[in-house]
């Protein structure tokens, strides 16, 4: 048996491995190591189809392969007390918002969360003002009706970040860890607003922590 038919067999054998794997970081590990033995196949084959699918392939597994990894380290490191400015908005996406603008009406189908950055915004049924550093409306995309509690409108121009459902489902397949990081600011997100039903309502000061 040839080196070059050794390389492909393993190839093979670690693609059908990938296909069995549900958590992301090893299976693009073994996705880069089936990439490889079927470049050097297509080398010493001279299969110039293997050679170019596998060229474009190795980095982009490269690539996400490191996407993944520094997501895990992030949120492997960050603890209940860590802004979520650190391990969840890289992962987002930025949008800017005008003043006046409504970004969501109770009863409406929850689509995405926010992640304010910049500005100021309202929370009708609780008449209260979000402060930059403040994540809000995950909870209407993990409802089982996926429908929003509340309502937002911005009081002024605001750089808001932003993650929708599937993305924020994505993410949770990449590391099943991160599930339990949104899941403990969706519980901090409702402390936050039975304890303030039975207060004064207040401005929210920029904490990196969880409110409506």
């Amino acid at each position: 048996m040839s080196l070059a038919v050794i390389f492909g067999l393993v190839g093979a054998g670690l693609s059908a491995t990938a296909y069995t794997m549900k958590s992301m970081l090893p299976l693009r590990a073994v996705a880069l190591g089936s990439n490889v033995c079927f470049l050097a196949y297509g080398i010493m084959e001279s299969q110039l189809p293997s050679i170019l699918l596998n060229l474009v392939l190795v980095p982009l597994n490269i690539v996400r392969f490191r996407e993944i990894r520094r997501l895990v380290r992030d949120v492997q490191a960050a603890g209940t007390d860590t802004p979520v400015s650190q391990w969840l908005v890289p992962q987002m996406s930025l949008r800017r918002a005008e003043a006046g603008q409504v970004l969501f009406k109770r009863g409406d189908t929850a689509q995405e969360m926010f992640y304010l950055h910049k500005g100021r915004v309202h929370i009708e049924e609780l008449n209260v003002d979000l402060a930059p550093g403040t994540l809000f409306g995950e909870i209407g995309i993990f409802a089982p009706d996926s429908r929003r509690t509340q309502s937002a409108v911005c009081r002024e121009g605001s750089d808001l970040y932003t993650m929708t459902q599937s993305d924020a489902l994505r993410l949770y397949y990449q590391n099943p860890k991160l599930g339990f990081h949104l899941m403990r600011l969706v519980v901090a997100r409702l402390t936050n607003d039975s304890a303030r039903m039975r207060s004064p309502a207040q401005p929210l000061e920029d904490t990196g922590q969880p409110v409506p």
